[in-house]
């Protein structure tokens, strides 16, 4: 065997091991082959793409028009014109959020928490997104200010079972009687049935379902009990993609933009934003 003909094997089975190295990645090989980042994708295209999972208030799908709003929706709006670029909705579900991005299905992944799992699979701008807050909703005439206030033996909660806010509310308050169910809509019809003087879980969810319900009292006991959320994008060696969106995200939150963003699509769900907690930690009340 000659020497060139060795020298293009090894040619071939690198490129072929490089190849599936991207891959791997979720990155498609034409564009690291020829050093464009996301940004510079982004830009070519002349689209920014946008995962979309239906879940109010973040993404919601009107049945009847088939379009899309939400805060997740607003907030790709005001990416895509800082960029310059047109705003593409790709419909994806929790679950394969991270998979679409290593596929290079979309760009970004709005409303997604930064937890070390995903880390290992996803980059994410250091600036947080926005703050949820644990929150309860209360039956009328229950006075409740701190957690300890539901640490009643003649108290019923109900939680979502196996989730953060179980295993909170179980340490918080174990004098109360629990009551535990597998989803958050069978969580909030066991407090609209009287069977729980009152409900917790993250409040943004718990807005929107508590309007359906209409009744009770939104409250975060204090301390308040906090997480983060963040936006995940594809992980790759250029970092000015990542870089850009921090500070955009930065920009937005600081502004109160994002706040902004989530109020107005409550009120186009009939709810009033007064009556419900923000999504930025500093207008919550104090501990």
């Amino acid at each position: 065997m000659t020497t060139h003909r060795i020298l293009s094997l090894l040619l071939a089975v690198f490129l072929l091991a490089a190849a599936g190295l991207l891959a791997a990645a979720g990155l498609p090989a034409s564009s690291l082959a020829q050093g464009k980042s996301t940004l510079d994708t982004i830009k070519e295209r002349g689209s920014l793409r946008i995962g979309a999972a239906q879940a109010e208030p973040w993404f919601f799908k009107d049945p009847a028009t088939q379009q899309w709003s939400g805060f997740g929706i607003a907030l790709g709006k005001g990416l895509a014109d800082s960029l310059g670029v047109k705003l593409d909705i790709v419909e994806v579900t929790w679950g394969n959020a991270i998979a679409a991005l290593q596929g290079n299905r979309i760009d970004l992944m709005a409303v997604l928490d930064a937890t070390p799992e995903r880390q290992q699979a996803a980059d994410f701008p250091k600036n947080p997104l926005l703050y949820y807050a644990l929150a309860v909703l209360v039956r009328d005439g229950l006075d409740v200010k701190n957690w300890d206030d539901l640490n009643r033996k003649d108290l019923t909660v109900a939680v979502t079972q196996g989730t953060t806010i179980d295993a909170h509310v179980t340490k918080v308050a174990p004098n109360a009687t629990i009551l535990r169910f597998p989803s958050n809509a069978e969580t909030m019809a066991a407090f609209q049935s009287g069977r729980a003087d009152a409900a917790s879980m993250f409040h943004p969810p718990m807005v929107i379902l508590s309007q359906k319900i209409g009744k009770g009292r939104i409250v975060l006991p204090a301390p308040v009990y906090s997480a983060a959320s963040s936006i995940a994008i594809r992980q790759e060696p250029d970092g000015r993609f990542r870089e850009w969106l921090d500070v955009a995200v930065g920009r937005y939150y600081t502004s109160n933009q994002t706040q902004v963003w989530y109020e107005e699509f409550l009120r186009s769900r009939g709810i009033d934003p007064g009556k419900v907690p923000a999504i930025r930690r500093e207008l919550w009340p104090k501990s």
